[in-house]
């Protein structure tokens, strides 16, 4: 059973810092292309934060290019956004996304709470 699970969340300050994980089991991430949404607290959509593929191409929102970083541990099965200088309008759920064409996956996470305020 494919199960993709993120960590990492929390109440910060604006300014600091967070780094969230994206783990899987029963599927590998390293062939798949693994990206972040977030939902904000009165959003009812998912919108798109950063995704890395498989080759390790990066892609980020405007609203959070040079402030967030996603990278991939294979080794770990893992992928990880670095969050820095984290705003209020960050706060939101975070979701993990792992999506491959080659083996029809498609699996999310039930996402983790990051909230900036002072």
């Amino acid at each position: 059973q494919v199960q993709v699970v993120e960590s990492g969340g929390g109440l910060v300050q604006p300014g600091a810092s967070l780094r969230l994980s994206c783990t899987a089991s029963g599927t590998s991430l390293s062939v798949a292309t693994v990206g972040w949404y977030r939902r904000p607290p009165a959003g009812n959509q998912r919108t798109w934060v950063a995704y890395v593929t498989a080759r390790e191409d990066t892609k980020y929102a405007d609203s959070v290019k040079g402030r967030f970083t996603i990278s991939r541990d294979n080794t770990k099965n893992s992928v990880y956004l670095q969050m820095n200088n984290l705003k209020p309008e960050d706060t939101a759920v975070y979701y993990c996304n792992a999506l491959s064409s080659a083996n029809g996956l498609n699996a999310w996470g039930q996402g983790t709470q990051v909230t900036v305020s002072s």
